[in-house]
């Protein structure tokens, strides 16, 4: 029997415009899957609310496994989306599969900072006796208890009934769209999460499980951060504006926005990464060592002492002299555009590259240079080919400017009362110049290139496309990423930089975005342009396609345009001029 015949996918929803929009969607997606449903209309009658209407699910779980007693039931609530169920879920012997509660790993699991053990939005009940009773002794409970409350409850309450004799599966968090950390080696995402924004409004309403005595974490940061956004909305533009450019200046936006963790190795792993940024090897090279015999990395640390090593690959070069340079570190081990900056700079200079970061308060003369980055010009910023993702916040008109990506950055500069700036070009037009590679036959196939906040769109490619990851930093990294592009007959991305470096060697390239992701890069979109504009080339906008490849979509956006020499050679001056400013050769 086909493993999609052994499974069914239930859910309700109510006779209302919103419920009955998402209804209707999720039909069409599991039709278009393949997988068996009972999807049901139900009404919503006088005098009940959300949280009545979510009660009934218990029963109505049970009704539908009652009736498929052979099948794994899979519940989804209506406003999520499903794009596949994959082997690893279909095919499991667990008794309970789904999500942990908040879409965490197995490393916070169980009750000590939350009430409840899994995620109700997607979750699955295999064919066994101890999975069904489970679900049995929910819809018994919930017909007899005057407690108020919603499904949630009464599974969490069968769930602490059965545990000792159920298995149970946890689906990594990052099978679900903007959960978890993505990349190219995880599990296929198939799940996203949708809320009708109704939880908060019962929180105090409906009988709630407690989290245990495990310590509760405040975060003043994020209450910091809601109340200035909250003050920022009320204000006149101007002023807005003009506080906008202070917050960021004093690096208040950089501690705000900061991410934390609270890992044991995290002290251990911060002195890695400061030996690397500031070029001291025999630190970095003791400290890596005592790190890799006293313990065994998980990703996240893999690819912050990988990004350690690239830092020191610049601030270590044999020289006495230094450059303090600003670009976007993270997510580490980095992002290929954001990274392009010292390895851009580096070609040029002999001296090391000191890293700063944009967001921190500084004093010191620096480089500010790839990307769109203007928000964080400081009034001792060089800025060499700078450009912004919107026109909502103003730049620092007090900056030495040699020059900017494009004209829509140069516009925002004059408004913001700075100087006029005729000089454009986003410096990574200058690849083909550092690093010149002569063309030679390629093996026939596409690459796709995603932007690193698109690795979780559910792709499916056809059979001739692989996959190349932007999470790189170090030179040789850049280097044979660069290289790889050439061996393929065209490129498709979402990563700005990534056409940027096909349009500096003429590689045929397609800059798309996900339908239905559209807003995950940041900023309006005039990024694109004020590059286009800038490097002298036809103004280009990604295309938006299906994320399940069609190449009767794809072929048609493919193009191959090259920057001129006569640009290579303003955008080369540029660097050099930027660079003078610190004595550099």
């Amino acid at each position: 029997m086909n493993t999609v015949e052994t499974a069914i996918v239930c859910s309700f929803y109510t006779d209302d415009e919103y419920y009955r929009s998402h209804g209707a969607r999720l039909r069409g997606n599991l039709d278009d899957l393949g997988i068996s449903y009972d999807l049901r209309e139900i009404a919503k009658l006088p005098g009940e609310d959300w949280a009545t209407i979510c009660r009934k699910k218990v029963g109505f779980i049970a009704d539908v496994c009652a009736a498929n007693p052979g099948k794994k039931v899979f519940w989804i609530d209506v406003d999520c989306e499903l794009f596949s169920i994959p082997d690893f879920i279909l095919k499991s012997t667990a008794d309970i599969i789904g999500f942990q509660r908040g879409f965490s790993t197995p490393l916070k699991i169980g009750y000590e900072r939350r009430g409840r053990f899994w995620e109700p939005c997607f979750w699955g009940i295999n064919t066994t006796p101890q999975a069904r009773k489970m679900i049995e002794d929910a819809a018994v409970f919930e017909e007899i208890s005057e407690v108020t409350a919603t499904d949630d409850f009464f599974f969490e309450e069968a769930w602490r009934a059965n545990a000792r004799n159920l298995t149970f599966q946890i689906i990594p968090s990052n099978c679900a769209v903007d959960k978890g950390v993505a990349d190219l080696e995880g599990k296929e995402v198939f799940f996203r999460f949708g809320s009708s924004g109704q939880v908060d409004n019962f929180k105090a309403k409906v009988k709630q499980h407690k989290g245990g005595k495990g310590k509760k974490w405040l975060n003043p940061k994020l209450q910091a951060l809601r109340a200035a956004k909250f003050i920022e909305e009320r204000l006149p533009e101007m002023i807005s504006l003009k506080l906008r450019l202070i917050v960021d200046a004093s690096g208040i936006t950089g501690f705000l926005t900061g991410k934390s963790n609270r890992n044991p190795t995290d002290y251990a792993l911060n002195e890695i990464l400061t030996s690397g940024k500031n070029g001291n090897i025999e630190k970095y090279q003791q400290l890596l060592d005592h790190f890799n015999k006293s313990h065994l990395p998980n990703s996240y640390e893999v690819s912050a002492l990988k990004a350690a090593a690239s830092y020191l690959s610049y601030s270590s070069k044999a020289s006495n002299e230094k450059i303090t340079i600003a670009w976007w570190e993270k997510p580490f081990p980095g992002n290929y555009g954001d990274w392009l900056t010292p390895f851009i700079f580096s070609y040029y200079t002999g001296k090391k590259l000191i890293f700063q970061g944009l967001t921190i308060r500084s004093s010191n003369k620096h480089i500010v240079s790839l990307g769109s980055v203007g928000r964080f010009i400081k009034s001792k910023s060089v800025v060499v080919g700078t450009g912004v993702s919107s026109t909502e916040y103003a730049l620092n008109k007090n900056a030495d400017y040699i020059s900017v990506r494009g004209p829509h950055t140069a516009a925002l500069l004059q408004k913001s009362g700075g100087p006029v700036v005729k000089s454009f070009g986003d410096p990574g037009i200058v690849l083909s110049r550092i690093l010149p590679i002569s063309k030679t036959p390629t093996n026939g196939r596409i690459a796709l290139v995603r932007h690193h906040t698109h690795l979780q769109v559910p792709v499916q490619l056809p059979d001739n496309f692989d996959e190349l990851s932007v999470k790189l930093s170090h030179p040789d990294e850049i280097v044979a990423f660069i290289k790889k592009l050439h061996e393929y007959e065209s490129i498709v991305t979402s990563a700005m930089h990534v056409m940027i470096t096909c349009q500096s060697y003429g590689i045929p390239c397609a800059l798309v975005v996900f339908k239905g992701f559209e807003e995950y890069v940041h900023g309006s979109g005039i990024k694109y342009s004020d590059y286009s504009l800038g490097a002298g080339l036809p103004e280009i906008n990604p295309a938006v396609i299906n994320p399940k490849f069609d190449m009767n979509e794809i072929t048609p956006l493919i193009q191959t345009l090259k920057v001129s020499e006569g640009k290579i050679d303003e955008v080369e001056s540029a660097i050099k001029l930027g660079l003078s400013r610190f004595g550099a050769k």
